[in-house]
């Protein structure tokens, strides 16, 4: 059954001088234009191809890669505005449609927003919507302290970046646990730091606890042999050095030293840490 606002794996039935025909079942057969033919493609063959409808509304095939599909969360810009609704680039030829009942505040052309992709049950057609909470997970948080999660970075404020966490939940990341360059519209992997009262998260980029040393520790160790067996780094060096260093927090750095000189694998001198002579 083919799968609208999605990549489905079709059959090729015929070559016309437009494209290729593929198999789309009790869709009928969909046309893949000549843009998007690979090289050396012909009747038999099985294509990876994404379903949507062209600007006529007919099911049409392409090989180009979109930046959501059906079902999906996507920072997405905006580019065109009508008077139907706003429509954002989403890396294929037709744009995206906002409907304007379905955007939390009102879009304007340059800027991105947060949005769900789906498929509207009236029209059959693939649109997007910016009031995303509707489509998230209703299920309860059942996350645990020092779970890793993948966290989507929406957008930045005074506090920190507020984060969309496995596609389920809402999280934040406060400004204090960021040791790096961190964008808006980024995936990154965080840890789960504390589960809020109002079913939200607070993270960390950080493993907690003695994990964290543990995997820094190694990070650190070969940091010194990779300059010459010393560094003029050490746990009294200023917080930000430490940060700009190695995006960690000093109270993680000083753990990692601590371990690496109580194992005999370092020296620590005034201004200096070197490896030991084994």
């Amino acid at each position: 059954m083919i799968q609208l606002g999605k990549y489905n794996t079709l059959e090729v039935v015929k070559a016309v001088d437009f494209g290729l025909y593929l198999d789309g079942g009790e869709k009928g057969e969909i046309l893949l234009p000549t843009r998007y033919v690979p090289e050396n493609a012909e009747p038999g063959d099985q294509l990876e191809v994404f379903i949507y409808l062209d600007s006529e509304d007919r099911i049409i095939a392409t090989t180009e890669t979109p930046l959501a599909q059906v079902g999906e969360f996507a920072l997405l810009e905006v580019v065109a505005i009508n008077r139907f609704g706003a429509f954002l680039n989403w890396g294929l030829m037709k744009d995206l449609m906002v409907p304007y009942s379905e955007q939390r505040q009102s879009f304007e052309v340059g800027e991105k927003h947060l949005v769900y992709v789906y498929e509207d049950e009236q029209t059959n057609r693939i649109v997007a919507t910016s009031k995303t909470d509707k489509f998230l997970d209703k299920s309860p948080v059942e996350y645990q302290m020092g779970d890793e999660v993948d966290a989507f970075i929406v957008y930045k404020n005074t506090l920190g970046y507020r984060a969309l966490v496995n596609e389920h939940v809402w999280g934040m990341l406060y400004h204090d646990e960021v040791y790096r360059p961190i964008d808006r519209g980024e995936k990154i992997k965080a840890y789960v730091k504390k589960l809020r009262e109002d079913n939200k998260l607070d993270l960390t980029l950080q493993k907690p606890g003695y994990e964290a040393v543990e995997d820094f520790s190694d990070v650190l160790l070969k940091y010194i042999k990779a300059h010459d067996g010393k560094i003029n780094i050490t746990d009294k060096s200023d917080a930000e050095l430490i940060r700009k260093t190695f995006n960690v927090s000093k109270k993680v750095f000083k753990k990692a030293v601590g371990k690496l000189y109580k194992n005999k694998e370092i020296q620590i001198n005034d201004e200096s840490i070197e490896l030991t002579e084994k």
